[in-house]
């Protein structure tokens, strides 16, 4: 008897274990927005219809695509929430547009996700946030009553995932923002907005860890790709960046953030027209933070202002610290090598560390960059750096 009960319990793992494999290499099972109500006549709003596609999608057990057809949508403000029992995947092929009215413009997210693993976000189709009616409301510098604008696709506590093969324009704020996200790879994506649109980064990413970011194209009013406090193990090659604020670390140091950036590689990058190049910068006065082990290598800058920048004076609303920066985020550990081009203002490097705590291991490795203005040639300047430089200095380092 108690041979028998042990056989059939031998049979039932097999079939579980041959059911679990089975559901591996099945195919998705496929939920259209269109089977849920959406219009696709880009006027009435389909959110509620995307919403019941996601919610079917989640709960089946094995791998799930959300479909997205050709078309126009027009969605308001949705977020998609996991976990869910399978992979996801959500094939965007058409167009997605943000609302118009202004009293649907004041929250933080237009299209989010929520605690997902196992995400690819893809199709080849577009995101319209519909900036232009918007941006005029983006007034927090002057007016400290604002409230926020949408940032078009924000991932928060996603794991495992990939974003891939679609484009965003005319974000009303950033166009991606990645918060407390583990092993992402985000490739093959477009972002634009104009040179003046106010605060449309290109990605954001805050407090994540092991992120990809590969063969991007992006031109929009603010950083092309930001890294704030938390980030770490940040890969990032292959970008071409202009118009925009350039590739930046920070700000950092402020509202006492405590978690640090580390290892973090820009490879392989052009910038055209940007406000700066590569940049990291920290907040003066600030609280104490770290960040370490930064590579910035073989980047192509054509008339860029600031191509290579450490600015630990920064604070847009306060006057010139005349570099006696008093941020407490230590910088070590960082490398610019192989940077050449064209720079737009007559200083191509600037170094302006902390008094208090200097910047150290700071390297400059093979720097080229010509300056034909007014007052030419191109200069660089440096303030409480500890480091070395080497190979080819155009301007003269100042290290």
């Amino acid at each position: 008897m108690a041979s028998s009960t042990s056989f059939g319990i031998v049979l039932v793992f097999i079939f579980l274990s041959i059911t679990a494999d089975v559901s591996k290499i099945l195919p998705p099972k496929v939920f259209s927005v269109m089977n849920y109500g959406a219009r696709s006549d880009g006027s009435t709003d389909d959110s509620q219809a995307f919403l019941r596609a996601w919610n079917d999608a989640c709960e089946w057990k094995g791998k799930s695509r959300i479909m997205i057809p050709w078309g126009t949508y027009m969605l308001n403000s949705v977020t998609f929430l996991g976990p869910c029992n399978g992979e996801m995947t959500f094939l965007i092929r058409g167009i997605l547009k943000a609302p118009t009215n202004p009293t649907l413009f004041f929250t933080n997210t237009w299209i989010g996700f929520r605690y997902v693993d196992n995400l690819t976000l893809e199709g080849g189709g577009y995101l319209d946030g519909q900036g232009t009616f918007a941006w005029r409301y983006n007034d927090c510098y002057r007016n400290n009553r604002c409230l926020p604008l949408p940032i078009s696709l924000r991932f928060d506590f996603i794991r495992n995932s990939n974003i891939q093969n679609i484009s965003s324009i005319n974000s009303k704020n950033a166009h991606i923002n990645l918060f407390a996200c583990n092993n992402i790879n985000i490739s093959n994506i477009k972002l634009t907005a104009p040179a003046n649109s106010p605060n449309t980064d290109g990605i954001h990413i805050g407090a994540s860890n092991n992120v990809k970011i590969s063969r991007m194209n992006i031109g929009t009013g603010d950083d092309c790709i930001s890294m704030v406090s938390g980030s770490q193990n940040i890969d990032i090659s292959d970008v071409f960046c202009g118009p925009g604020h350039g590739i930046s670390i920070g700000s950092l140091g402020r509202s006492f953030e405590k978690e640090y950036v580390m290892n973090i590689n820009v490879v392989n990058a052009t910038l055209k027209n940007t406000q700066n190049g590569v940049r990291i910068k920290t907040w003066s006065p600030s609280s104490s933070s770290l960040a370490s082990n930064i590579t910035f290598q073989n980047i192509m800058m054509e008339n860029v202002s600031n191509p290579v920048i450490i600015d630990q004076d920064y604070c847009p609303f306060c006057p010139p610290m005349g570099g006696q920066s008093i941020s407490l985020v230590q910088i070590r550990n960082v490398t610019f090598r192989d940077i050449w081009g064209t720079s737009s203002s007559k200083v191509a490097v600037s170094l302006q560390c902390s008094r208090v705590v200097p910047c150290q291991n700071v390297k400059l490795v093979d720097i080229d960059l010509a300056y034909k203005g007014p007052g030419g040639p191109a200069t660089a300047t440096c303030s409480n750096v500890i480091g070395t430089s080497y190979g080819k200095q155009v301007p003269s380092g100042c290290l």
